[in-house]
């Protein structure tokens, strides 16, 4: 087991145009503000400007939620370098 308990990262999201914060805690489940913000506490305000932005960049930005590569390979590469701490 892990001798932190949480440990976060911003990066920038190309899939809702936006910098978010992945946190990863000790028990390797993980939490994306994005998913927050864009899913689960989605507003209209919120909904209408991600809809605007999308057609301003020609594209459709929807969060794709806590199983998107971004949120796994951050929880992935935390667990491979705590393997090769403790290995």
């Amino acid at each position: 087991m892990v001798n932190w308990e949480v440990t976060a990262t911003s990066i920038y999201c190309d899939a809702v145009d936006d910098d978010v914060t992945i946190m990863v805690y000790k028990d390797w489940t993980t939490r994306c503000t994005g998913y927050n913000k864009y899913v689960e506490n989605l507003t209209k305000e919120v909904a209408t400007m991600l809809k605007k932005k999308g057609k301003l960049l020609g594209k459709h930005l929807k969060c794709d939620g806590p199983l998107d590569y971004r949120v796994t390979d951050y929880r992935d590469k935390l667990m491979a370098e705590e393997k090769a701490m403790t290995g």
